[in-house]
């Protein structure tokens, strides 16, 4: 792609990827790595992600006064993500195509989980053993992928929170999952000058697509704006997985 049309790309994914966020509160590292993934490799698309998502996520931390009780209590998954994403650390530079598979595959899950909607629950005495296991299991997905929220966002949608600890809960988990997927990046020599200067500059058009986003939620039916998200998700991941074939 004409380097010209490349930025221009990458100007509109980060867009639409913030207007995503600023509607329903979350989706931007999703959106943003599933498009760039179609026409870059997908350790630099996550490596471009890093400061929009960072700076994103630990506004959306900020808000509200449950930090300190959300992080006593989610810390054991949280050490997880961390864990995984250095276990990790490698997967998104594999050079034979299966991390565009694999970011393929995870969208598709992600977008399936969003349509059928499942309700979960996780009762209390389960939450010891399973938050380190999520926990893991996302880094693993966040190194593999540079997708964030596959398991930890479906489990925590099953912690019974309350909305307002459920949207800062979802903020510390990616920005813990941000920051290890910079280090992972980082560590493999992926996240050097060149693409941490892009990832700044992308950061401008990612806030104002959050700021469209908040003005344009009111008028938007947020159930039918998530319908067309998860389809075009399960479209993008679809094409990530069937393009090797071709």
């Amino acid at each position: 792609m004409h380097d010209a049309l490349l930025v221009a790309f990458v100007t509109l994914t980060f867009i639409m990827a913030g207007l995503v966020k600023g509607v329903i509160g979350l989706g931007l590292p999703t959106v943003a790595v599933g498009l760039l993934g179609l026409v870059l490799p997908p350790a630099q698309a996550a490596a471009l992600l890093v400061v929009p998502s960072l700076v994103t996520n630990l506004w959306q931390c900020a808000l509200g006064a449950r930090l300190g009780a959300l992080l006593r209590r989610l810390w054991p998954m949280l050490l997880g993500i961390a864990a995984g994403t250095w276990a990790g650390s490698g997967l998104l530079a594999d050079g034979n195509g299966a991390a565009s598979i694999a970011l393929g595959v995870t969208l598709i899950v992600y977008a399936t989980a969003g349509l059928a909607a499942p309700k979960l629950h996780v009762p209390p005495y389960l939450e010891p053993w399973l938050s380190p296991l999520v926990g893991a299991a996302t880094g693993v997905v966040t190194a593999a992928t540079g997708v964030l929220v596959i398991p930890a966002v479906p489990y925590l949608q099953a912690l019974a929170l309350d909305k307002d600890e459920l949207v800062q809960a979802m903020g510390l988990s990616f920005t813990v999952s941000t920051l290890a997927l910079a280090a992972s990046l980082a560590h493999e020599g992926l996240f050097q000058a060149p693409l941490a200067t892009a990832s700044a500059l992308a950061l401008l058009p990612a806030l104002a697509g959050m700021w469209l986003g908040q003005r344009v939620r009111n008028r938007i039916r947020p159930d039918r704006f998530r319908l067309y998200l998860f389809a075009g998700l399960l479209a993008v991941g679809g094409h990530l997985v069937l393009q090797p074939l071709f």
